[in-house]
């Protein structure tokens, strides 16, 4: 890569994740310590459409590591998504003088950002933050172990209640089609089944070792469900399901939803943000391109941002068989 960076922009896509400010920070902070500009960009590639920057400094990212969300704000942007709008931006970031990029963000993000650098070269890293962990090239994306927490918190409050009223809960989780919250969650909640789209269950199965739960005296049991997972519609389908066709089970639906996202991020996830921001500013200033920045086996990793884009993360079949195991 030929370009002399002066100065980088950074933004924030796609769904918010705690730890996106922690990274923002780090990326601030690195261009500080470098002697490099930087610019905050808002709304995501939205903001760089109409210009919506600032320039941010040491000082302009205090106290917000232990905040979630993003100070950055975040959009989808449909405009984008044409070459007239990827024109505008362009043409936003050369008058404001930004010469490289650090997109926060998933899968969706990285690629406008792959395309964006390919119709105009522009140097473009990304830091992965959603809390999926449904990213390849990273065992941690930014946000993940936050939202693990806030499940984990929230089932075994509604334990306290399943194992009060003989109830059976369905609690469903986020992670679109990947079933890593799920699985964690699940194990680390102790629930009784796990449902996942990486694993089709199936709806027999399901039965049969709710069955064999009640046959071995468990009075109450949590069923924890990855939102992607393809058993039933949804929760309240098999809420309809066991209503209709396993009376004895009182059987009550809690879907988690957004609260997955928000909240104070976890000590890992604020380190994890920072050693991630550090990379990305030093990758560009090194004069490289295109990649994803991630952790494997504790060491900062670079990905290709096609790789990352096209690649599928892979559930952990030890975490299932284990499940299985602590869960009789």
């Amino acid at each position: 890569m030929s370009v002399n960076i002066t100065k980088i922009g950074v933004l924030t896509s796609g769904g918010d994740s705690p730890g996106m400010n922690a990274a923002i920070r780090a990326v601030v902070r690195t261009c500080a310590f470098h002697n490099i500009e930087c610019t905050g960009i808002y709304r995501g590639y939205q903001g760089m459409i109409e210009g919506d920057f600032e320039i941010m400094g040491p000082r302009s990212v205090n106290n917000i590591i232990n905040k979630g969300g993003t100070i950055l704000k975040s959009a989808r942007s449909k405009e984008f998504m044409t070459p007239e709008g990827r024109k505008k931006a362009h043409e936003n970031l050369v008058a404001a003088g930004i010469d490289a990029l650090v997109v926060i963000g998933g899968n969706g993000s990285f690629t406008g950002g792959l395309l964006f650098n390919k119709e105009y070269g522009f140097p473009v890293i990304g830091i992965p933050g959603t809390i999926d962990n449904d990213i390849y090239g990273t065992s941690f994306t930014l946000g993940y172990d936050t939202a693990l927490n806030t499940v984990v918190e929230v089932i075994d409050k509604i334990r306290d209640t399943a194992s009060s009223h003989n109830r059976l809960f369905f609690v469903e989780v986020m992670g679109r089609d990947a079933g890593h919250i799920a699985l964690n969650a699940g194990i680390g909640a102790g629930a009784e089944e796990i449902l996942i789209p990486e694993e089709d269950m199936g709806l027999d199965r399901l039965v049969d070792s709710l069955k064999k739960s009640k046959a071995s005296g468990k009075s109450s049991s949590i069923v924890v469900i990855a939102e992607g997972d393809r058993i039933g519609k949804s929760a309240f389908e098999l809420k309809d399901y066991f209503d209709q066709n396993m009376p004895e089970y009182d059987v009550r639906v809690s879907i988690l939803g957004h609260m997955q996202r928000g909240g104070a991020p976890s000590c890992f996830d604020r380190v994890l943000a920072s050693r991630l921001g550090v990379k990305a500013v030093e990758t560009l200033l090194e004069g490289n391109s295109n990649y994803m920045v991630g952790l494997l086996k504790d060491e900062v990793v670079l990905t290709p941002l096609e790789q990352a884009v096209k690649g599928k993360s892979q559930i952990d079949q030890e975490l299932i068989r284990v499940s299985d195991i602590v869960s009789i």
